[in-house]
């Protein structure tokens, strides 16, 4: 199973379900949508009303982040896994760079982790490095760090994916070289299997996925599906990636 992950970032008003509806439309009528998920994280303002939308439809919906406490607190602006859960979603991203960058840390990563999961989310768990740690040769060392500190045994791994996204190639058009990144997925998968056994969970890709060079990803058999950004707000730049995937 693939999978085509939408964060929509700060981005999206009620009337944005058009854009999802065309989405839908196609995912329905298309010959290889039993290949694929598809998951769309809209801002925690449109949660509740998309995923009562989209309920006995194909598109799932999730998060794009949580608070580290569970349930409620006093922690004014924050948003519980257990909220989230509670107005339909059924994903949540975590450990997303914009976040790492707003001081989520191990220790922070590894609550919101525990919570998400308690609270029958799944979660995106989101890795990578910097342009100065790639540089420096340090990109195998930094996604240990950051799979191993945050994910352990005992937790659930049927409900854990993991996406790559390196740091310098979000927004930036800038993506891996082809062999670089089947080198550095096929570690994530191999420091996967150390930690899950045999079964590990997917390993998807994202930073600067477009419709042009989804073919490239496509060589790389590594590859479990995408975390998409800039072109998921666009219903024909998202279909047109899973079109040009699958031709």
């Amino acid at each position: 199973m693939k999978y085509f992950i939408g964060n929509w970032k700060m981005f999206g008003v009620p009337k944005s379900v058009n854009i999802l509806n065309k989405i839908n439309y196609f995912y329905t009528k298309d010959k290889n949508g039993k290949k694929y998920k598809v998951i769309i994280t809209p801002p925690y303002t449109l949660i509740e009303n998309f995923s009562k939308i989209f309920k006995n439809k194909k598109i799932l919906i999730g998060a794009q982040n949580c608070f580290q406490k569970d349930r409620y607190s006093s922690d004014t602006g924050a948003v519980s896994s257990y909220m989230i859960k509670n107005v339909g979603a059924k994903y949540t991203l975590i450990g997303h760079s914009d976040n790492r960058a707003e001081g989520d840390n191990d220790k922070i990563l590894k609550e919101k982790v525990k919570s998400a999961l308690k609270n029958n989310l799944k979660i995106v768990f989101c890795i990578g490095e910097n342009k100065l740690e790639k540089k420096k040769k340090k990109t195998l060392i930094i996604l240990k760090k950051q799979i191993s500190k945050v994910l352990d045994k005992k937790l659930d791994k049927n409900n854990i994916i993991i996406a790559y996204e390196p740091i310098w190639s979000i927004g930036t058009g800038e993506i891996p070289n082809p062999r670089e990144l089947q080198r550095t997925i096929g570690y994530i998968k191999k420091l996967l299997k150390t930690i899950f056994g045999k079964k590990a969970p997917p390993v998807l890709y994202g930073g600067s996925v477009d419709a042009n060079n989804v073919y490239i990803f496509k060589q790389n058999k590594e590859i479990d599906g995408f975390l998409i950004g800039g072109a998921s707000k666009s219903s024909k730049k998202f279909i047109d990636i899973i079109k040009n995937y699958y031709r």
